[in-house]
């Protein structure tokens, strides 16, 4: 069965064919490691995980590389601004690097707890800055590259399929609406290499064949994925929003630096998980970390479901609600499991094939994840269906729900102590108020189960 996936470069599903047979190299924009990353930014590692899994599941041998933005990643996308790694550094009063490391630390913690699998390479721009320098000074002699007074920039007229990644009309764009001119040739063109305003103030910063400064945010990219994965490769993954700017951009140097028509093959975009009708961002304070969701008693899995309920490029709408409604379902399809492998009639070591090719029909359909769910639903509801564990087993090195994985119960802070007052209540036959407290609990969750051996708290 192919593997179709949706190509931003030609707007249409194509059959997935790797440049070389059965392997496939993958790179993903990573995070820019100042400040926390919120669900929004996650639901798009998920996105990626699932293609990883996807991938692996038709038996390609997989080289997965992310990158860790640590440096040059200004404020603004018309190259000015602070850079966000010195603002944050600026802000707590501590080094750039223990900055980047501390939020970086986070950010892994959050992919154990989602259940995504690591990438092979991890690369931090800050690591890599003489790849960087070497890939300017490729362009520089193929003369795409001109000196400014704040930087040396990449000549985008120089390139005539600039934009052709987002559809840009470049002599449609109106001055300043996308960038401020300043002295740069065109309105398009970006930096490559930016001059410290005042050498030796900035934490990171390098000497280079054009003077003391930092790499722009767009080169780490290029250069560090194809130290990698080579001059090309199959797969690029990233948010809708790097689409028209950040990987125009990558387009554009690596296409120049390396003369390749097709630097990279497929190109995949995750689409915002939204609010209130408005794309979730930092910028605007965010909406929830994994963390603050955990403690409001919501399983890192229960996001993951939530995320799987609709299409990858379909725009996704958040609210505790609809997060309610995937925990629900997640811990439904986990007690029919639980009752299937407490049955003796689920011995079979053997997948169901029919519904087996269903899943594999949906999720080789540019990774169609909710069809895919239905599939698992209807395999549960199907009572006389066979091999269902073994199936489930198969489904879930995709879905990555940890389905048969028996559940370790943690219970927060906040239902201990309501357990504890309810306790004290019983005791002091305060029947009320201990059903007062029970219905708290139960709203957090968490089901309490009284008996002669003692209380017995449990996950509704």
């Amino acid at each position: 069965m192919s593997l179709k996936l949706y190509n931003t470069l030609g707007r249409k599903k194509e059959i997935f064919k790797p440049i070389k047979d059965k392997e496939v190299g993958i790179y993903t924009c990573g995070p820019t490691v100042y400040w926390y990353q919120h669900i929004g930014n996650l639901r798009s590692y998920i996105f990626a995980d699932i293609l990883k899994r996807v991938l692996i599941y038709n038996q390609y041998k997989v080289k997965h590389v992310m990158n860790v933005t640590d440096v040059g990643h200004l404020t603004s996308d018309a190259d000015s601004g602070e850079d966000k790694m010195e603002k944050a550094a600026e802000k707590e009063g501590k080094k750039a690097e223990d900055i980047a490391n501390y939020y970086w630390g986070i950010f892994r913690d959050d992919f154990k707890k989602l259940n995504i699998i690591e990438p092979d390479v991890w690369c931090k721009a800050t690591e890599h800055i003489k790849e960087q320098i070497e890939l300017i000074k490729k362009l520089e002699e193929k003369g795409y590259t001109y000196k400014t007074t704040d930087g040396i920039y990449f000549d985008t007229s120089k390139f005539k399929d600039y934009g052709k990644l987002a559809l840009l009309n470049v002599q449609g764009l109106e001055g300043g609406k996308r960038i401020e001119i300043g002295d740069k040739k065109n309105k398009t063109d970006f930096a490559l290499w930016k001059f410290s305003e005042n050498p030796g103030k900035r934490q990171q910063e390098w000497k280079s064949p054009w003077g003391v400064g930092f790499p722009g945010w767009h080169i780490e990219c290029s250069a560090m994925s194809s130290k990698y994965l080579g001059e090309q490769f199959d797969i690029h993954t990233g948010g809708e929003d790097h689409i028209p700017i950040h990987h125009t951009n990558e387009i554009a140097q690596s296409e120049c630096a390396f003369e390749k028509k097709h630097w990279v093959k497929y190109w995949l975009h995750g689409a915002f998980l939204t609010f209130k009708g408005e794309k979730v961002s930092k910028s605007k304070g965010g909406l929830f970390t994994i963390s603050e969701l955990e403690e409001k008693c919501y399983s890192p899995l229960d996001y993951r479901y939530f995320c799987l309920t609709a299409n990858y490029r379909t725009q996704l709408s958040f609210t505790l609600d609809s997060l309610d409604s995937a925990k629900n379902s997640l811990q439904r399809i986990k007690r029919i499991i639980s009752s299937l492998l407490e049955s003796n009639n689920e011995n079979s070591k053997i997948a169901n094939d029919k519904y087996l090719k269903e899943f594999e029909k949906a999720i080789n359909n540019d990774l169609d994840m909710p069809s895919a769910l239905a599939v698992l639903w209807k395999l549960l509801r199907d009572e006389k269906a066979d091999g269902k564990i073994k199936t489930i087993e198969k489904m879930d090195l995709v879905l990555g729900l940890k389905l048969l994985e028996k559940e370790k119960i943690e219970i927060p802070a906040e239902v201990k102590k309501l357990v504890e007052e309810r306790e004290k209540a019983r005791k002091n036959k305060d029947f009320k108020k201990s059903d007062d407290l029970r219905d708290k609990i139960n709203k957090l969750g968490f089901n309490i189960a009284d008996s002669k051996e003692g209380m017995k708290v449990s996950k509704i």
